[in-house]
């Protein structure tokens, strides 16, 4: 016992020596990455930022509109923006719907392929597998400290820890949608001579359409429980006033801010949810 505890492999040393390798020798492919994803999130902010709150509401709510045909949802999506507003959180909140939007974004673009890819090749789902366990289970502060070195204080490390931590449910959710495209469906597509891609986009997709929703939803929420994370490394949002109450003790603005939170995944989650019909 005392002759392993006294010879522990060097893996800790492996790790940092590989990020010094890579900050030594990648340092201009991290700082365009930062420079794009940045400008990125700033695109999104101003787009959010620039006209006057109301008409963010009211563009809200009509999106609530069109996506759910329902006046509960508008009507709850139209107070709870008010509320926010009411509480001195709007700010914050546009901030952090910047970076959940830019995280889930970015998680869709690479996950949906990634998941494609997985359902038509399974040697592809078993190379994912164990690196989607690990980025599931694995605490987010340990890739955090890589990712803070490499990409620097602000929003880019944030976005680069949100993604990493939702990233597994885009993939394995897509995936699943692909792969339980029933047989019968495939082989009639096949029949009248539909191409793969065609078979894809025609036939696959639109069956796994619930799922890869599901997937978005599942992004989006796992992303704003990342948002008190992101606010350690220097990200604005909802996450920095629950950390101050968190230093404080203060009971009241934590509630506040954590109600702020709760409301805008209460909305996004209305906004995006697919109902699944009877197959």
């Amino acid at each position: 016992m005392e002759w392993l505890e006294d010879n522990p492999l060097p893996i800790g040393d492996y790790a940092e020596a590989f990020v010094d390798w890579l900050t030594d020798n990648f340092t201009f492919v991290f700082d365009g990455l930062t420079t794009g994803l940045g400008g990125f999130i700033d695109g999104i902010l101003f787009l959010l930022e620039w006209p006057h709150p109301f008409v963010i509401v009211a563009v809200f709510c009509a999106i609530a509109w069109f996506a759910r045909r329902s006046i509960p949802v508008v009507l709850f999506t139209l107070f709870g923006l008010l509320l926010i507003i009411n509480l001195g959180f709007w700010e914050a909140t546009v901030q952090t719907l910047a970076l959940v939007l830019a995280a889930t974004t970015a998680s869709m673009i690479i996950g949906v392929p990634l998941g494609i890819a997985a359902a038509r090749r399974e040697w592809i789902y078993v190379i994912l597998r164990p690196i989607l366990d690990l980025m599931q289970t694995i605490p987010t502060f340990v890739y955090l400290i890589p990712a803070l070195i490499l990409f620097g204080l602000g929003m880019v490390p944030g976005l680069v820890a949100t993604v990493i931590f939702s990233l597994p449910a885009s993939i394995r959710l897509t995936r699943l949608g692909v792969a339980s495209t029933p047989q019968q469906l495939i082989e009639a597509a096949d029949a009248f001579g539909a191409t793969p891609m065609q078979r894809l986009f025609k036939v696959e997709i639109p069956y796994a359409l619930p799922q890869i929703m599901a997937g978005l939803t599942q992004t989006i929420m796992l992303s704003l429980s990342m948002v008190v994370i992101a606010a350690l490394v220097g990200a604005p949002g909802l996450g920095v006033p629950v950390l101050r109450a968190l230093n404080s003790i203060n009971v009241g603005n934590g509630f506040e801010a954590g109600l702020a939170i709760v409301l805008l995944a209460i909305i996004l989650d209305r906004f995006f949810r697919v109902e699944e019909s009877p197959r």
